[in-house]
């Protein structure tokens, strides 16, 4: 009886390029993501329940400071590449014309910006 040839798995597979790095890093950035959801949710769950002083406590302790610079820059890995794959996603036709990777491209991150600064404008606008 024979046996069928297997070779060696390579644990650091994703190393070998760059492109593979980023696609495990875009996805490990999931994590981060999930996250925020989480973070966002409990603040949601403290005004509604009045618990603002405890939220407050929680948001401000180091650690948590540093696990949402981290979310947040991870955050932001994410959605620019995941912005960046849209073109690749989707094939977008106008007339029989297709568009050009790059207009979808800067039409997403455009949108992305403005909604950004749209709701930084209601957060940081004075009372």
């Amino acid at each position: 009886m024979t046996t069928a040839y297997r070779p060696p798995r390579d644990n650091l597979w994703f190393a070998r390029t760059r492109h593979y790095a980023f696609f495990v890093l875009r996805e490990l950035t999931s994590v981060f993501v999930a996250w925020t959801i989480v973070f966002l949710l409990m603040f949601v769950d403290a005004v509604r329940t009045g618990s603002l002083q405890e939220f407050a406590a929680l948001a401000g302790r180091p650690w948590m400071i540093v696990i949402n610079v981290l979310a947040l820059a991870a955050t932001v890995f994410h959605t620019v590449t995941f912005l960046n794959l849209a073109p690749k996603a989707t094939v977008v036709r106008l007339d029989g014309w297709r568009v050009p990777a790059w207009m979808i491209q800067g039409g997403n991150h455009s949108a992305w910006v403005m909604i950004s600064m749209l709701i930084a404008y209601f957060i940081l606008r004075s009372p």
